[in-house]
């Protein structure tokens, strides 16, 4: 309890100083709940308002796939140059130091696996995000896939709900399929879908004329770094995003199954957060690479 017996009567209210009244950093975010706001600014630098996202999910559907057999020694090392970790809560568990104190996008659904059909998820327990002090959820969209397309929208929207609750941002993936088209027209509705049933940012794939997907958007959206690439056009694939509209990139096979991992994720940063031009990166990649 305070000491009463030296009550002094404040002095300076700055009465010749307006309040400001800031707006958020981050697009469509304004009216969110201020514990939302911390998180996403844990995931996204406020001195750029972008993200690298570093994904290693992809376990959860493909298993030890390449660059992922030991996450330990994999991942765990080049874990510091991420802004944000993407990866499934039991591969958190058992191989990620909380020490790290990276910000998690916990991926919050499951489902079925490259064995079977694809997209045919559900929503795992999302106060177990939580528990692992996620700073978002991250769950699939099958948006175009007349099996898959209902359950997981509704799948989407429960997770939102809950999220709310929770204080947990959302984010809304576009799922890979035979019925996902890559051009704009495919992913300005699978990403506006996702932004109009409440996630608050959304992770979708570069196309041809990208910027009107990000114009028609009305929260940050995220690019998937997608099938490994020669590091040059990875680092191209980047600049491009970046360039139209989307507010960072997660990358994985592009970074883990690169030749020089810890070079190419920090090449990334560079054309994210530091507007270098692909061939800027890659020369700092090459660098880095030694």
């Amino acid at each position: 309890m305070a000491d009463l017996d030296d009550l002094r009567d404040g002095k300076d209210f700055g009465l010749d100083r307006p309040v400001q009244n800031k707006g958020f950093f981050l697009k469509g975010s304004d009216n969110l709940d201020w514990g939302m706001k911390a998180h996403l600014s844990r995931i996204f630098r406020p001195s750029t308002g972008r993200t690298v996202m570093l994904a290693f999910d992809h376990g959860f559907i493909m298993g030890p796939t390449s660059g992922l057999e030991r996450i330990d020694l994999t991942i765990v090392p080049i874990a510091q140059y991420a802004d944000c970790l993407m990866a499934c809560r039991g591969a958190v568990r058992s191989m990620v130091p909380p020490e790290l104190n990276k910000p998690l996008c916990l991926r919050a659904d499951a489902g079925t696996t490259i064995l079977t059909e694809l997209n045919h998820n559900q929503l795992v327990d999302v106060e177990d995000a939580v528990r692992l002090n996620a700073s978002a959820i991250a769950v699939m969209v099958a948006i175009g896939d007349p099996a898959a397309e209902a359950s997981t929208v509704a799948t989407l929207c429960k997770a939102i709900d809950k999220g709310t609750k929770l204080g947990i941002p959302v984010m809304g993936v576009t799922a890979v399929g035979k019925a996902m088209v890559r051009d704009a027209k495919y992913f300005s509705l699978a990403a506006r879908v996702c932004a109009e049933n409440g996630a608050h940012v959304v992770k979708t794939y570069f196309c041809d004329g990208f910027e009107k997907v990000t114009a028609s958007c009305p929260v940050p959206i995220v690019i998937a770094g997608g099938k490994k690439l020669p590091e040059i056009e990875a680092l191209e694939l980047a600049y491009k995003a970046i360039d139209q509209g989307a507010a960072g990139v997660d990358m994985g096979r592009n970074v883990f199954q690169s030749n020089a991992p810890a070079a190419m994720i920090q090449a990334v940063c560079g054309v994210v957060h530091d507007g270098l031009k692909p061939a800027e990166a890659f020369e700092l990649y090459q660098d880095l690479k030694g």
